[in-house]
C-alpha cells in the first residue's frame, strides 16, 4: 500500500507513468468509464477547496466510482484523536483524499490508515497540484528535457511539492522566492534539491524571465489568511515586498513563456489580469489537469 503525501514517494518511472496515463485518460476518457466501478472515495476536508473537491468527486465518479464529502469540524475527526478515527473510516472506504492545515495531522492518518492516503493539500506540500503541473508542462512541450521552469512568489507547499517532482524528472526549476512561508520550509528536501543541480535560487525576476520557459505564480497569502482581520499586518507587509514581482506586461517584456498559476488567482496582486488572460497563459488547461491525472494517481494506488 502506498501514500502520496508529498511526491517524493514516487521514483521517475512511476512519476512518468502516472503522467503519461493521465494525457491517455483525458484524451480518451470513455475507455476508463468503469475502472473504478462501486470503488469508494473519502474526501475529508479542514479547509476550503474548489479544484481539489470538484476535480476528484468528478474524477472518481466518471471513472464509475463514488466519493463521500466529510466536513472535518462537522465530523469526531474534529473531537477525537486522528488514529481512531481513520482506523474506523478506511473501512469504509479505497482511498482517503485530506486536505488538512497541519502536515503532521497527515502523516499521522496515514500512519493508521487501512488504505492509500493522498495528500489534498497541506501546509507542507500539495502532491496533486505538482502532478497537474509536470502533466500540463509534458503536454505543451513533449518533454521534459531542457525545459526550464520558474517560480515567482512565496516559497510555499505548492514549491516542495514542485521541488519534488522537478528534481525527480530532471526539470529545470528558477526559485524566485523572496519570501518562506516558515511552517512550509523542508530543510532535507531543499538540501538534496540544490545538490542536484535542478533548483536553482534567482533574486532578480528579469534573470528567470530570460532563462524560463514556464513562468508559474502562486498567491502571496494562504487560503485561510486572505480575508483573516488578524493577519493584514502580515499580508500588508507581503504584499509591499512582492509587489515587484507581480507577473504583468512589464515584468515578462519581450519574454513569451507560457503563464501558470495553481488557483485561485487574486488579480492585481501576484499576476496582471490581462497576463491572466493573454495568449501566453495555460492556466486554465493546467487547472483542468488535475482531475485528469488524480483519475491517473487513482488508478495507479487502487493497483488499476
Amino acid at each position: 500500500m502506498q501514500h502520496i503525501l508529498s511526491l517524493q514517494e514516487l521514483d521517475k518511472e512511476s512519476l512518468f507513468s502516472i503522467i503519461l496515463k493521465g494525457i491517455e485518460i483525458k484524451n480518451n476518457p470513455e475507455a476508463y468509464y468503469h475502472q473504478c466501478e462501486r470503488k469508494g472515495l473519502l474526501m475529508l476536508f479542514q479547509k476550503s477547496s474548489t479544484r481539489t473537491a470538484l476535480s476528484f468527486h468528478s474524477g472518481i465518479h466518471q471513472m464509475g466510482g463514488y466519493a463521500v464529502n466529510m466536513d472535518w469540524d462537522a465530523s469526531n475527526f474534529s473531537i477525537s484523536p486522528i488514529k481512531y478515527e481513520v482506523r474506523y473510516a478506511s473501512r469504509n472506504c479505497d482511498v482517503i483524499m485530506a486536505r488538512l492545515k497541519k502536515h503532521v495531522d497527515v502523516l499521522e492518518l496515514a500512519t493508521y490508515s487501512g488504505v492509500p492516503v493522498i495528500n489534498g493539500c497541506c501546509d507542507m506540500y500539495h502532491p496533486c497540484q505538482a502532478l497537474a503541473d509536470l502533466m500540463t508542462i509534458y503536454e505543451v512541450k513533449g518533454t521534459f528535457e531542457g525545459v526550464t521552469l520558474a517560480y515567482v512568489g512565496i516559497h510555499n507547499n505548492v514549491v516542495n511539492s514542485l521541488v519534488a517532482g522537478c528534481v525527480t524528472l530532471g526539470v529545470n526549476l528558477l526559485l524566485v522566492t523572496p519570501i518562506v512561508n516558515e511552517a512550509s520550509w523542508d530543510e532535507e528536501l531543499m538540501k538534496r534539491a540544490y545538490q542536484s543541480g535542478f533548483v536553482e535560487e534567482v533574486e532578480v525576476l528579469s534573470a528567470a524571465m530570460k532563462k524560463a520557459n514556464f513562468i508559474y505564480t502562486d498567491t502571496w497569502v494562504d487560503m485561510e489568511f486572505f480575508s483573516d482581520a488578524a493577519y493584514q499586518e502580515e499580508k500588508q507587509r507581503r504584499i509591499d515586498i512582492m509587489m515587484p514581482f507581480q507577473i504583468n506586461k512589464h515584468s515578462l517584456g519581450k519574454h513569451s513563456p507560457y503563464i501558470m498559476h495553481d488557483m485561485p488567482i487574486h488579480p492585481g496582486f501576484e499576476i496582471a489580469e490581462d497576463v491572466v488572460e493573454s495568449e501566453q497563459s495555460i492556466i486554465y488547461q493546467q487547472a483542468e489537469n488535475r482531475m485528469h491525472v488524480q483519475k491517473s494517481l487513482l488508478l495507479h494506488l487502487l493497483n488499476i
